[in-house]
């Protein structure tokens, strides 16, 4: 048994993924995002999130999934990432969730995206990607 890991449960499109408790800061309702020129496709621009500017992506088009239009469940995970703070756009953040080290396995698909996955997390019949921030980022 290892030790109990801590993640935030949240969804893209169907597929639930996970992210480390310890790199969330925190999640945020949509909020108005001011659009930023010559950034990457998937930068949707910047909030003022009380005081700091903060850039935001949309994690759907990150990860080249299908971008669905915000909803009333749509948040902003906020995470730090080596010292700056980014938002990440997610279709619903579900619940905190635990795994053990043996709940987990590495990503065994090839695929596109899978070097945005640290491994994957199976927890009863359900399954969570966890990802790799730093590749995502």
């Amino acid at each position: 048994m290892g030790d109990e890991q801590q993640v935030v449960i949240f969804q893209l499109n169907d597929q639930q993924y996970a992210l480390p408790i310890q790199e969330t800061q925190e999640i945020i309702r949509m909020t108005d995002i001011t659009r930023v020129p010559n950034t990457k496709s998937y930068v949707e621009g910047i909030i003022n999130l009380r005081g700091s500017i903060v850039p935001v992506i949309n994690l759907n088009r990150r990860l080249d999934l299908p971008v669905r239009d915000y909803t009333d469940a749509t948040r902003i995970i906020v995470v730090e990432y080596e010292g700056q703070k980014v938002g990440m756009i997610v279709d619903n953040v579900l619940e905190v969730g635990r795994y053990n080290a043996d709940e987990m396995e590495p990503p065994a698909v090839a695929g596109d995206n899978m070097e945005f996955l640290r491994g994957v997390i199976k927890k009863g019949d359900r399954l969570w990607l966890l990802l790799n921030l730093g590749r995502v980022l």
